[in-house]
């Protein structure tokens, strides 16, 4: 076996967070030659050199040279000069910054503690501009899960056995059995998720855990993937090549549309108005979404075909229900 091959593969987050790293310490320094650079990060010439060539694209519109990041290779050394924009301080709301000052001090259990080390003077300044105390005692709430399911996901997916899930699918507005070899249990967003690969769906699905009414761990046990890595990549919903496809004409007010949902496609318009191409899992999923955007999106076309006015419809029959 080849050491290209011994290697675990590389994803584009991790290569993102290697970038993030890599690029502050070449700017803070004058020149660090390329050896400098490999031996303080443990990585060959060539991954370097790759590395450093997404260096050169990464800016803001409209991309003049101004707004893009200045690589610059001399004599086997390197020079990063940055954009303009990044040369700006960063201004964190209060919201972010209580929340770096939380993920920060989660770090105390390993290790963390130095009151003289870097991170503990961050949060120590952090908390002065907020004007909080760090040893005060945060609440955070989490979505709705009963501690036995958790338990017993948790244990399933120690022992690596399937579990049957009795589950509500919010997208096809339907209960479901569900026969799944399970990854991870963790939260995110305010709520409890399963990372699961669903022999139904065929494919990999995270499940919220309020939608689950029952679960059963059976005997059989499975062998999880050696690249399955679950984490922020995770994504409730994949599109495959056979869902439909919507084309939603959406107005300002309804740019969130973009920031809390996958799309395919995105144009503007005049007026800041927009066309979204999204894909659907199914219909229901698609009139509970156009039910929410009102009047600040229409369907413009959809493949295969579909009734254009299937959001007034889905209101309409909602209104019907309140009137009986």
């Amino acid at each position: 076996m080849t050491d290209a091959a011994r290697r675990p593969r590389v994803t584009a987050g991790d290569r993102v967070r290697r970038l993030l790293s890599i690029v502050p310490w070449i700017a803070a320094r004058e020149g660090p030659t390329i050896e400098e650079i490999c031996t303080r990060f443990g990585l060959t010439r060539s991954q370097l050199l790759a590395d450093l060539d997404v260096v050169f694209m990464v800016g803001l519109y409209p991309f003049t040279p101004d707004e893009l990041i200045d690589v610059i290779i001399e004599d086997d050394r390197v020079f990063i000069r940055l954009a303009d924009y990044f040369a700006r301080p960063m201004r964190l709301t209060p919201d972010q910054a209580l929340a770096l000052i939380a993920a920060g001090s989660s770090m105390a259990p390993w290790g963390q503690t130095d009151p003289d080390a870097p991170l503990a003077r961050g949060l120590a300044k952090l908390a002065a501009v907020l004007g909080i105390d760090t040893e005060t005692v945060l609440e955070v709430r989490l979505g709705e899960a009963r501690p036995e399911l958790l338990e017993l996901l948790r244990e399933a997916v120690a022992e690596h056995r399937r579990v049957e899930l009795g589950y509500y699918s919010y997208g096809r507005d339907a209960q479901t059995r569900r026969l799944v070899d399970p990854h991870r249990v963790y939260a995110d967003g305010g709520q409890w998720y399963l990372a699961a690969t669903c022999h139904t769906a065929q494919g990999d699905r995270l499940f919220r855990l309020d939608r689950i009414e029952s679960a059963t761990v059976t005997d059989q046990q499975f062998s999880p993937p050696a690249d399955r890595v679950a984490g922020p990549q995770d994504s409730v919903y994949h599109p495959r090549a056979e869902d439909p496809r919507v084309v939603l004409e959406i107005e300002p007010a309804a740019r969130w549309l973009v920031e809390h949902y996958p799309y395919e496609k995105v144009e503007a318009l005049d007026g800041e108005r927009l066309r979204v191409t999204l894909a659907i899992s199914a219909p229901a999923w698609l009139e509970r979404l156009l039910v929410r955007l009102g009047t600040d999106a229409v369907v413009v076309h959809a493949d295969p075909p579909l009734d254009i006015d299937i959001g007034p419809r889905a209101a309409e029959r909602i209104l019907q229900r309140y009137r009986r």
